[in-house]
Formats: C-alpha cells, sequence, structure tokens
C-alpha cells in the first residue's frame, strides 16, 4: 500500500514520471550498496534483536511520511530522503530476518516456513495496491502511510513475544570474509548453478513486470484495469506455487525443481510475446508466477541448509543482493529493450535467455553428476 501511494504521492507533487523513477531508485539503491555488509552483520549478532530494531525504524519512517503528507509539508526533497532511510534499514534487515527464520523453526521446516512466507508475500502484492487505491480516492495517500505505519505495532508485538529455542539457533561469532561465501557458491554444485539461474531470472524475468504496463496497453490494448489484472494473476500463480509446495513439503525441495521452473518461465515469456489475448496472457502470466516462486523457495532453502552455519549470513547477504539489488539494473534493460523493439520482443528475448541459461545448466549438472 505505501509504494502504491508514495509514487502516487510524488506524481502529484511533481507531474513527472521521472521523479517518481528517482523516488523509487532512491529506495532500492541503498539494498544494492549495503545489502553483503547486511549479511556480514547478520552473521556476527542477535538476529532477532536486529530485526526488531530495524522494524521499528521502519515504522517511524513511515509516520514522518504520514505526518509530512497530512500536514502538507511532504516535498520531493523529503520524500527522496525517507525513501534512501528506508532502503538503507531493508538492506540491513532482509539477510537477518532471512536467516533468522532457521532460527525460528530449524533446518527440517525450513522449506515449508520460507514457502508460506512466499506465499503471504504474493498475496499482500495482489491485495495491498488494490486496497490502495481504492483507500487514496477516498482518504488519500497519508491515510496509506499511516495504517502502514500502525501495522508495524502487530509485527514489533509479535517479535518481542517470540523466544527462541537455543537448539534450533545457529551461528558463529567468527569473522568471515565475503571471500568464504564466494568460494562456497563458486565452487562445483548446485549452490553455483542456482545462483546462475536467480541472476537470471532477475535480470530478465521478473524485469518484465516493470513493463507490464507497457504491455497491457501496446500490446493488449487493455488500459489499467488489465494492467491489474495481470499483475494479479502473477501475484495469484506465485502464492498457488508456494501454497503447493508448502503442502509437498521437502520432498519437493531440489535443484531438479528450479531448473523445471526456468523452462517454464522461459516458456512462458515467449508465450506472452505472442498472447493473441488477455485471457491467454493472464494464464501464461499465472504459470510464470508460480514457477518463479519455486525457483526462490527451492534456491533459499538449498543455500540456506548448504552453507556452513559460519558464512550462512553472508551467503543470504549474496542472494538478497542479486534478487533485490539486481532488480533495479533488469527494469532499466527490459523497459530500454521495449523502447526500442517493442514490449513483445523484449518479452521474446527475455524467455529465450531463460531458456538458453536452463538449458547450460542443466548441461553443468550432468557434467557434475548432481542428482
Amino acid at each position: 500500500m505505501q509504494r502504491v501511494a508514495l509514487g502516487w504521492l510524488v506524481l502529484e507533487l511533481t507531474d513527472s514520471a521521472f521523479a517518481v523513477g528517482l523516488v523509487s531508485a532512491a529506495g532500492t539503491l541503498p539494498v544494492l550498496l549495503f545489502t553483503l555488509w547486511g549479511g556480514s552483520l547478520a552473521n556476527r549478532v542477535n538476529r532477532l534483536r536486529v530485526v526488531t530494531v530495524l522494524q521499528g525504524l521502519m515504522m517511524l519512517d513511515a509516520l514522518a511520511l504520514a505526518w509530512l503528507t497530512w500536514s502538507g509539508g511532504a516535498t520531493l526533497t523529503w520524500l527522496i530522503v525517507l525513501a534512501l532511510a528506508h532502503g538503507v534499514f531493508v538492506a540491513f534487515e532482509i539477510p537477518a530476518r532471512q536467516t533468522l527464520t532457521m532460527d525460528l523453526v530449524g533446518r527440517d521446516d525450513l522449506m515449508n516456513a520460507l514457502a508460506l512466507n512466499s506465499m503471504t508475500f504474493n498475496v499482500t502484492r495482489v491485495v495491498g495496491p488494490a486496497l490502495a487505491g481504492g483507500l487514496m480516492a477516498v482518504a488519500g495517500p497519508a491515510f496509506c502511510f499511516f495504517l502502514n505505519a500502525v501495522s508495524y505495532l502487530a509485527v514489533l508485538g509479535g517479535l518481542l513475544m517470540v523466544r527462541l529455542d537455543p537448539a534450533l539457533v545457529v551461528g558463529s561469532t567468527a569473522r568471515r570474509s565475503y571471500r568464504d561465501a564466494f568460494r562456497f557458491i563458486l565452487a562445483p554444485g548446485w549452490p553455483q548453478i542456482l545462483v546462475i539461474l536467480t541472476t537470471t531470472y532477475t535480470l530478465f524475468a521478473i524485469s518484465f513486470l516493470s513493463v507490464l504496463p507497457v504491455y497491457a496497453r501496446d500490446a493488449l490494448g487493455t488500459g489499467e484495469v488489465g494492467y491489474g489484472m495481470l499483475m494479479s494473476a502473477f501475484g495469484a500463480g506465485a502464492a498457488a506455487g508456494a501454497l503447493l509446495q508448502a503442502a509437498m513439503g521437502p520432498r519437493s525441495i531440489g535443484g531438479g525443481a528450479a531448473l523445471m521452473a526456468g523452462l517454464v518461465v522461459g516458456s512462458a515469456l515467449l508465450m506472452v510475446s505472442g498472447a493473441p489475448s488477455l485471457g491467454f496472457a493472464l494464464v501464461v502470466l499465472a504459470l510464470a508466477g508460480s514457477a518463479l516462486a519455486t525457483n526462490a523457495i527451492t534456491t533459499n532453502t538449498m543455500l540456506q541448509t548448504q552453507a556452513p552455519d559460519e558464512i550462512r549470513g553472508h551467503v543470504i547477504g549474496l542472494y538478497a543482493f542479486i534478487v533485490v539489488g539486481l532488480a533495479p539494473l533488469g527494469a532499466m534493460a527490459a523497459g530500454s529493450l521495449s523502447e526500442v523493439f517493442g514490449v513483445r520482443t523484449e518479452a521474446a528475448v527475455a524467455g529465450f535467455v531463460c531458456l538458453l541459461v536452463t538449458f547450460l545448466m542443466t548441461v553443468r549438472r550432468r557434467r557434475m553428476g548432481l542428482i
């Protein structure tokens, strides 16, 4: 809700698409710059305490945004500053929260926990924008910011009630460098393949969502309603895929699932590039969302369970850097390609690249003798 309301507020204040992009970039740039530091920190500190403090700071950031908007003091400069602050908090919070998950549930239930988290994330990605649109029409963007600030009270209350089981907490006070994490990821094995696949999906597949408004308008001729339906289809597919994986349990986890997801994602993007109707595109995007959720859950679980405990925070920091930090670069490339060659061509190129890399990683898997 806050993300949608913030974009609308910037547009109202400036009437500038560049300003909207600038504030969005201010919120994501710190993730690109500081996530690796966040992963290193997550390896050496009390992760529950760090997550609690950072969630509290995010609440204050949202409250400041609500106050400035309600009082009429919001300016582009203030919005950029608050977006930058939120981005810094997120950069350190993501690795700590991701590694905290294993401390909460242990290795055996990690995949189910990550799958349920993914399902929740994707459901709110569908519901949140719709709620924001309705609330902004009735009460303005300040109310959306205020509700976001209030929602942190539930988060903080939950975190303060958590009592970790010492038997499940895994960590190390040893000061290990990212050199060790890179060695782990680049060594022949599933982590190397999964990271290459995730990087490809971030730069080429997920980036297609950034040009989805253009696709809805120019390729399908549907406008805002069609755009909303396409986003909802992708999110619903991702939520359904995550729920299915949680229901299947640990037996669904394996590197082969990520390779199969690559085939589905690449094929879906190729079909989207030639989609004859909105209905066809909705079905295909739902399949793509389900496959990308499967890859994310599989990769996160395998990286956390296979990485030595003393570098687990570093490894998840690298993973977050790829998934969140590289996303703006993929969005810029998708926008540029769509501008020059058209959005259907961009989808076709993205699908071809995903299929090609998936094929190469399948060959590499066989050469490594991985099961």
